[in-house]
């Protein structure tokens, strides 16, 4: 690192406040981006969500020059490879057998959400480098077996192309919906195939002769009893998949205290009850799809509260991007489409790092041979050729 940076870690985002973080992580000359604010990192720390006890110990990096802060990654020592959505439970097992201890490594990204983000935020491109110089200094120096920074923005990924010898590229698929400057749900379907324009009208209309009606809340009109509500919806979702949810009702309680102007709360109710919820945090041209559950089952109930309702708020919005989380192929036929995401990986161990290497450019390719074989079945009219 250049003797002009001074390069700190910090174990808790109490030891730096909210302006100092906010103006390198979210600079008013990018889009906002909700999940790298010091709002709803500290959220998941104070609220026990994202912490020591869970297996996520605060280990954020910081560079500072003549006593500012120019350079960030909100970054975690774990214990788990839980949590992540970039899956490395294979080259832990493998290192383990192989002797090896895996765990602790060291993670920088934002908990519990895949997302892209901007991991390494900096003033300039000085300041990110020495951000990264960090990561790899702290794995030779605590003797962590990697680092891994995750659901990158395109910066990061220029910035950590460059260092082709530290880090190793990893690619995965998501499902993202493209606002082409739709005026209207309406208008969005107007631009697809006559089947499945038809498919999507038939699904809106049986979850409204259901009785379902629904209530897309943000800022002030989202009040305590929403987050009871939603809350409930949660548990449902998270003892299903999780076996326990990773986040607590603190956290949502934070949530309605400080972004609740970054926040779009969708509960579906079958007369006056709600049954059905999805969270999503709003960002500059960005609507993020985060959380869902219900109480009651109903067909297409998930993706009109999901995916056609957040449709309907970004158009409103003049939003150009709804990020709808990870995994999930039935995104496609909703409008959704498949959007390589990239994560990349320090491995200390010169002979875990051949290995992954060799695994992971086999994995791109088939990513990429898996993400054109999706685009082709794209349900817009031009693709089909209609």
């Amino acid at each position: 690192m250049s003797s002009d940076f001074n390069g700190k870690v910090l174990s808790s985002l109490s030891q730096v406040s909210a302006q100092q973080w906010d103006q390198v992580a979210n600079p008013e000359t990018q889009h906002f981006n909700p999940f790298i604010s010091h709002a709803f990192l500290w959220a998941l720390e104070k609220s026990g969500s994202a912490t020591e006890k869970t297996g996520w110990a605060g280990h954020h990096f910081v560079v500072e020059q003549a006593g500012k802060i120019v350079g960030l990654a909100p970054g975690y020592k774990k214990l788990h490879s839980q949590g992540e959505y970039v899956f490395d439970h294979g080259w832990a097992d493998a290192f383990e057998r192989a002797g090896g201890a895996y765990y602790p490594k060291l993670q920088v990204s934002v908990p519990f959400s895949p997302v892209v983000a901007t991991k390494i935020s900096g003033i300039n491109a000085n300041a990110r480098v020495a951000i990264t110089e960090m990561i790899v200094a702290q794995c030779e120096q605590d003797g962590y077996s990697s680092a891994h920074i995750t659901f990158v923005s395109d910066q990061d990924a220029t910035l950590l192309d460059t260092q082709k010898k530290a880090w190793l590229e990893r690619n995965d698929i998501q499902f993202h919906w493209h606002n082409a400057g739709y005026k209207s749900f309406d208008d969005f379907l107007s631009g697809l195939s006559s089947s499945k324009r038809k498919n999507l009208r038939k699904e809106r209309q049986a979850v409204r002769d259901s009785g379902i009606t629904f209530r897309a809340l943000t800022g002030h009109d989202i009040e305590p009893a929403h987050w009871d509500a939603f809350w409930k919806f949660y548990l449902d979702t998270g003892n299903r998949k999780w076996g326990q949810p990773y986040l607590t009702r603190k956290f949502f309680e934070m949530m309605h205290d400080t972004m609740r102007q970054h926040i779009l709360l969708v509960i579906a109710y079958h007369g006056k009850r709600p049954i059905a919820g999805a969270l999503n945090f709003i960002g500059g041209d960005t609507l993020y799809g985060r959380n869902w559950g219900c109480i009651e089952q109903l067909p297409f109930l998930h993706f009109e509260t999901c995916y056609y309702q957040a449709i309907d708020f970004a158009i409103a919005r003049g939003l150009k991007v709804i990020e709808a989380g990870a995994q999930g192929e039935h995104k496609l036929a909703r409008g959704y489409v498949p959007v390589k995401t990239l994560s990349y990986h320090h491995l200390a161990h010169p002979g875990l790092a051949r290995a992954v290497a060799d695994y992971l450019e086999h994995e791109r390719a088939a990513i990429a041979q898996g993400q054109a074989e999706l685009a082709a079945h794209v349900p817009f009219r031009q693709v089909e050729g209609e």
